[in-house]
């Protein structure tokens, strides 16, 4: 490596996988940088994060930082590889270059070489380290909400809403602070993307803090095991998803047609306090029978010849 030249006073730019035009952030890649993040401001240590436009288009970003405001150049976490990387080493050539909590695969490429320092997390040679992200500041946990969505059902046909209601709920879904998980009731045991059995649903269902859904078993499966859901019926006029919520007796119901952030965000605050307890009584009816279906009905159905009804 490079000798560490001395430049005062430190301004640093924290750089990464993060930060080029077409890389990508991940949890641990961004766990890692709070961690240089804890150190830097205990110490007192100025600097900027440059990130990637794809990610964070109103932040600062990497085409955009003048190489001579910065003393330092940090590279955290991912491996030290490849020619963006070797960029770096051109552009901020005058900065005191370090990478830290990375993966060193060739320790003799150019994009390792021209770092000044390297605190490797793992490299040939060297015991490894703790990764940065296991010690990044601790926060609170966000909902994890189900997201059930149907794009069929072309039997509605001119009713149809689906494509608006998904479209809606999705841009609304996005700009929440929580954990999106997009399930499926589809059933299939040969696909390892979804579940083989009911039971694997609703297992999944019953540690979810909300599910968002237009499909009517979506409503019914979290309901079942307690899990309190926001109801969109994607026809126009209602149609089996508003009959159900009806029979259910469950409040938390939009229509096609009033499909907005602000009925949405309603519904989202009720279901996170008292729809939990709403959710709880709804199961408690299910198991205890309360409320009949059309089973109970069946062995009449079946030693008469009446018509529907």
């Amino acid at each position: 490596m490079r000798e560490q030249s001395r430049t005062a006073p430190r301004r640093v730019l924290l750089t990464g996988w993060f930060s080029f035009r077409d890389g990508e952030a991940t949890a641990g890649d961004v766990l890692a940088l709070h961690r240089v993040e804890t150190v830097l401001r205990g110490s007192g240590t100025a600097y900027e994060i440059a990130w990637s436009p794809g990610f964070r288009p109103d932040a600062l970003h990497l085409d955009d930082a003048r190489p001579h405001d910065y003393s330092h150049l940090v590279f955290v976490c991912g491996p030290l590889h490849g020619p963006q990387v070797e960029e770096l080493h051109r552009r901020f050539a005058h900065c005191v270059r370090i990478a830290v909590g990375t993966s060193v695969i060739d320790p003799d490429e150019p994009a390792v070489t021209g770092f000044h320092r390297v605190l490797a997390r793992d490299a040939p040679g060297r015991a490894p380290t703790e990764d940065l992200a296991a010690r990044a500041p601790a926060v609170p946990p966000r909902p994890v909400v189900g997201v059930i969505l149907t794009h069929g059902q072309h039997e509605y046909g001119a009713q149809r809403r689906h494509g608006e209601v998904a479209e809606r709920v999705t841009h609304w879904l996005a700009g929440k602070d929580c954990a999106r998980l997009e399930l499926e009731t589809r059933l299939d045991a040969r696909d390892w993307h979804l579940n083989a059995t009911p039971a694997q649903v609703q297992s999944v269902l019953a540690r979810l803090d909300l599910v968002v859904t237009d499909r009517l078993h979506g409503l019914v499966l979290a309901l079942r095991v307690g899990t309190p859901v926001v109801a969109i019926d994607p026809v126009a006029g209602g149609a089996k998803v508003t009959a159900q919520a009806r029979a259910c007796a469950w409040p938390a119901l939009l229509q096609a047609e009033q499909v907005d952030e602000r009925r949405l965000d309603r519904w989202w605050d009720w279901c996170l306090t008292s729809g939990r307890v709403a959710a709880r009584q709804a199961r408690e009816t299910f198991r205890e029978g309360r409320l009949p279906d059309g089973a109970d009905r069946l062995l009449e159905a079946l030693t008469s010849r009446g018509g529907a009804g």
